[in-house]
C-alpha cells in the first residue's frame, strides 16, 4: 500500500493537479496570516472546489478564535480542520463539537518528553500529526520551516487514532524518514517549494514517487 500524503500550503492550481496526479491523499490550506502560505477564504474555496472526490481537504489553523473558524469554514468546503498551535486537548474537542468536523491536531517533536504530551490529545483528536519543533529563536511559525526531528523517536509506537509524520521532509529523505519512523502517513510543504509559499509542481511530483517507490 502507497503511503498516504498531504500537500499542505497550496496556493495554486497546478499545485493541486501535481498533488491529485501523484496521488495525494490530502490538500491543506493555511489560514494563519503570518504564514507564506497563507491564503485567502474567498481564493482558498476556488481552489478546494478544484479538489476532487477521494482527496480531502484540510484547513490548517493555528490557535484559531471561534469567529475566524465560523467565518472560513462556512465559506471552504473542508473535510478537516487541522490545529497546529498550542491548542489543548480540551480545545480540540470544543472545536470537534462546535464545527462538527474532524480535527488533526498537530504536536511539536523535540524529544521523547513530546511524545508523552502528545498522548492526552489520543481520546480527543481524529489524527494526530507530528512535527519538528523549532528551536526558540529560528522561525515563529509553528511548522513549514523545513526541519526535521529524530524520526526514530516513532519507531515501534502505538496509538489509538492515525498519525502523519511531518517536519523537513523532502522527495530525497521521504523515503528515509519512512523506513525509520514507521509512518503511513506524511506531510510535506516547504520541501516542495522553490521558494517559501511558492509550490513546485516537479518536486510535488518527485516527492509522490519517491513514497510510490516504497
Amino acid at each position: 500500500m502507497m503511503i498516504q500524503a498531504k500537500i499542505c500550503g497550496v496556493r495554486t492550481p497546478d499545485a493541486i493537479a501535481a498533488a491529485v496526479a501523484g496521488g495525494a491523499r490530502a490538500i491543506g490550506l493555511v489560514f494563519f496570516p503570518a504564514s507564506p502560505r497563507a491564503v485567502d477564504p474567498s481564493f482558498a474555496a476556488e481552489l478546494a472546489r478544484q479538489v476532487p472526490t477521494g482527496v480531502q481537504v484540510i484547513g490548517l489553523f493555528v490557535d484559531p478564535q471561534n469567529d475566524d473558524l465560523e467565518r472560513i469554514v462556512g465559506q471552504v468546503p473542508l473535510d478537516m480542520v487541522q490545529l497546529h498551535g498550542s491548542e489543548t486537548p480540551e480545545r480540540v474537542a470544543d472545536v470537534k463539537s462546535r464545527f462538527g468536523l474532524p480535527v488533526m491536531k498537530a504536536i511539536a517533536i523535540g524529544d521523547a518528553a513530546d511524545l508523552e504530551r502528545a498522548r492526552s490529545f489520543e481520546l480527543v483528536a481524529d489524527r494526530l500529526l507530528f512535527d519538528a519543533k523549532a528551536p526558540a529563536g529560528v522561525s515563529s511559525l509553528p511548522g513549514g520551516n523545513g526541519l526535521a526531528f529524530d524520526w526514530t523517536l516513532l519507531a515501534g509506537q502505538r496509538w489509538s487514532r492515525p498519525w502523519m509524520l511531518a517536519g523537513g521532509l523532502n522527495p530525497d529523505n521521504v523515503a528515509a524518514a519512512v523506513r525509520a519512523s514507521g509512518a503511513q502517513a506524511v506531510d510535506v510543504s516547504s520541501g516542495v517549494e522553490d521558494r517559501p509559499g511558492h509550490k513546485s509542481p516537479a518536486k510535488i511530483s518527485a516527492f509522490l514517487a519517491a513514497l510510490r517507490s516504497l
